[in-house]
């Protein structure tokens, strides 16, 4: 049996707790009873995501994260869906630029099939992996691609952004989605090297969560993952590292069929995982969390001249996080009338700071949404998984909140000016598409030739 340790609650849990085990094959495993309802959360973090991919081969990291609902040794093609939603489960996977993951959610007495089934296509999918199911998969990818990123309004914006805040050769210069062209170059042999080097117990983080009994579910663990041998190929992710500030204004204007004018920019922040991200996510819920945030209020209640506007932060860990903006402009209002006003509430704030009033509420907001993650049983075993992975503790998802609601309002505003500034910004202005333009440009009327994605949405899913 695996040796483990227990942990006692810590202050700010809410009286959770977790135990950590580590197998002979380097695989990490994390428990957390909860015996509130009979379901249990098996989550799989894989320690791979699309910063790991080279130049050529962008969205094999996602590309993967499907062929591994396509059949292993024991289960053949669609089995796994099968098996878990006739148990009466649920299950999914997402790719992201850091990480990739699977879970399910089963009756507690289906645990032991939900762990079999991980284990058998974490040591067993190359014997499935073959063509067909390549070619099949590809094909579904490249459909995704279209469907949330090529054909729907505004869908440029994500990769574009992206694209302008990190440049060319940096791991997160490209979205996990890849492009066309990489996907169709991907070849059965990429994937099957992809999965050998990934792919192994050394390189994930296993965490069960619910009406478990933690003996047993350490022997069903111990019996189905301990013999898959671990490997040693996997080559460290490139630095992500860059300047705090980006030095100057990086601007685009797309012209594209979309149903208002919009503006959408990104700003460095600082990684996840420090005091100051945590103060960045106070400053951005404060500017644009909500319908009680200033940008909001100014610009949807009291100018009107937008009919959407939201601030938020793409937390990263292994490079500058984002601050996200996005702003669709009300009538016929020019962008320049919208960001001449969110450049002023941005200057207020970062000579002002937040009220009291406007840091107990944003406070309170990211307490309420830390709630809500670990409130679940899914929700706390990917939060496990996330804090094993990106920062080598499993026990920081307990108490993440804590060292949100120790920041200071002054260290809010010192973020804020610091990095909510013009010369730190990727700007993206849209404007629709007239008659007039198609006509001059030579470019088809066409659906096909738009794009989209949501913005600030780094995840995957995978396509059911």
């Amino acid at each position: 049996m695996p040796m483990g340790h227990t942990t006692t609650a810590q202050a700010g849990s809410g009286g959770l707790t977790a135990t950590e085990h580590r197998l002979a094959n380097g695989l990490r495993v994390v428990l957390s009873e909860d015996h509130l309802t009979p379901v249990a959360a098996v989550c799989l973090w894989y320690d791979v995501g699309s910063r790991h991919e080279v130049a050529g081969r962008t969205g094999l990291a996602h590309l993967f994260e499907h062929l591994m609902f396509q059949g292993s040794g024991q289960v053949k093609g669609n089995g796994h869906f099968e098996l878990v939603q006739g148990a009466g489960g649920s299950l999914n996977g997402t790719t992201s630029f850091e990480r990739t993951n699977y879970f399910e959610t089963m009756p507690a007495h289906q645990l032991e099939l939900a762990l079999w089934l991980e284990a058998d296509r974490m040591g067993s999918l190359l014997a499935a992996l073959d063509d067909e199911s390549m070619e099949n998969q590809r094909d579904v990818v490249k459909n995704e691609r279209r469907q949330r990123y090529d054909n729907v309004p505004y869908g440029t914006a994500f990769e574009k952004l992206t694209a302008m805040a990190y440049p060319e050769g940096h791991p997160y210069h490209h979205t996990p989605i890849g492009s066309m062209a990489d996907l169709d170059a991907a070849t059965l042999e990429d994937a099957r090297a992809f999965f050998r080097t990934y792919y192994a117990p050394n390189n994930a983080v296993l965490s069960v969560v619910g009406d478990i009994d933690p003996e047993q579910t350490l022997a069903w663990i111990e019996k189905y993952f301990g013999s898959i041998p671990g490997h040693d190929g996997k080559a460290a992710p490139r630095d992500g590292s860059l300047p705090e500030v980006m030095g100057e204004e990086l601007r685009e204007v797309v012209v594209e069929e979309v149903p208002a004018r919009a503006l959408m920019a990104a700003y460095r922040l600082p990684e996840d995982g420090t005091r100051a991200s945590d103060a960045a996510d106070l400053a951005l819920t404060v500017l644009g969390g909500g319908e009680s945030s200033r940008i909001y209020n100014r610009l949807v209640r009291r100018d009107r001249t937008a009919v959407a506007a939201g601030f938020g932060l793409l937390r990263l860990a292994g490079a500058p996080s984002l601050g996200w903006l996005d702003v669709k402009t009300s009538g016929d209002v020019e962008v320049p009338v919208i960001e001449a006003a969110i450049d002023e509430e941005l200057a207020r704030f970062a000579e002002e700071g937040p009220t009291p009033e406007e840091m107990e509420r944003a406070q309170a907001q990211l307490e309420r949404e830390w709630l809500d993650r670990l409130g679940t049983v899914a929700g706390r075993a990917d939060e496990l998984c996330r804090y094993a992975v990106l920062f080598g503790d499993p026990q920081l998802a307990l108490t993440a909140v804590q060292r949100v609601l120790e920041v200071t309002p002054e260290e809010v505003r010192e973020v804020a000016a610091a990095r909510l500034r013009p010369d730190n910004r990727a700007v993206l202005v849209y404007e629709p598409k007239t008659p007039e333009a198609v006509e001059d440009t030579g470019l088809p009327d066409d659906p096909e030739h738009e794009a989209t994605v949501e913005a600030g949405n780094d995840d995957e899913e995978t396509a059911k």
